[in-house]
């Protein structure tokens, strides 16, 4: 097993495991692992009132900026395909910019860093949806943890799971979105509950390997070798009809209807000319959203398929 630490110089190999379908202060190269409080003074049993004027109570935070309590809760009804059935999107969604806590302990520093391990420890492997039968074998996997920019401004730590020949294209993709301050919800491995969990409509984790099929198809996505990244699918979604509301349509994320207007852009939307296409196209990965058959806005492939 080999490990790497990447941040602007390169740092020696160490190999740090830890527990646990985008944007760097003091940079290194892209490596691979590896007040006291004071007791209070005896009072009378008189309290007088504060002097001054009372505080103003606090603003209610913007809609958008905080999860809403039912996310990842409240299940769609099942269309005869199997997804959830359609609907609009919520009003606590329509300007989704709000970031979910990390699973993984911040990596050190100030900046991007991403550490890669190669091939990816085994217990990553066994929370991840790889099994015997996946069309990439877990020796071909690399885990990758970055940082990345939150849309709340801050630095986030989490992490992929990729096909080890483009490893280190990912991380160099990544550092170019930390560069353009391109916000992202949550980086994680998708698990085999959330790939199989009821469909609630209104998931955003940025992701890559994924052992499924297609999407509406019987050969295995892009997503399955790791040769595949979809980034903030709820701003980003993939859309068969141009009307969420025809039959036969589809939109997934399910509730990310509001979306389809891509000219009415908000943070973390990717756009034709933006920071992800630019960042993608640099290591040779085509766009979903150029496709004409369908739109795929959230997803970047090495095969553009």
């Amino acid at each position: 097993m080999r490990g790497r630490v990447l941040g602007m110089a390169v740092v020696s190999a160490v190999l740090l495991v830890a527990g646990g379908c985008a944007d760097d202060g003091a940079d290194t190269p892209t490596a691979r692992p590896t007040a006291s409080i004071s007791s209070p003074s005896p009072t009378s049993s008189h309290t007088s009132a504060p002097s001054g004027p009372s505080p103003s109570p606090s603003k209610p935070p913007a809609l958008g900026t905080v999860p809403p309590p039912w996310l990842g809760t409240r299940v769609l009804p099942t269309t005869g395909d199997g997804y959830g059935e359609q609907r609009p999107t919520p009003p606590a969604l329509r300007n989704r910019r709000f970031t979910l806590p990390d699973t993984l302990p911040m990596l050190p520093g100030t900046g991007f860093k991403a550490v890669v391990t190669d091939p990816a420890p085994a217990q990553v492997i066994a929370r991840s949806t790889w099994a015997p039968g996946c069309p990439v074998g877990a020796s071909r996997l690399s885990w990758i943890r970055l940082t990345f920019r939150g849309f709340d401004g801050e630095r986030h730590t989490g992490e992929l799971l990729v096909n080890s020949s483009v490893d280190d294209q990912l991380v160099e993709a990544f550092r170019a979105l930390w560069d353009a301050d391109f916000p992202m919800e949550q980086l994680a491995i998708t698990t085999v509950a959330e790939r199989d969990a009821d469909p609630t409509g209104d998931g955003n984790g940025t992701g890559a390997f994924n052992c499924r099929p297609t999407t509406g198809g019987s050969s295995y996505s892009q997503h399955a070798y790791g040769l595949a990244v979809d980034v903030n699918p709820f701003q980003n979604p993939y859309v068969r009809s141009q009307n969420p509301y025809e039959k036969g349509d589809l939109v997934l994320p399910e509730l990310a209807t509001s979306y389809l207007d891509r000219a009415a852009v908000r943070r973390g939307m990717i756009t034709p000319d933006g920071p992800v296409v630019k960042a993608f196209a640099a290591i040779g990965w085509g766009w979903g959203g150029a496709w004409n058959s369908l739109k795929d806005y959230q997803h970047f492939s090495q095969n553009d398929r």
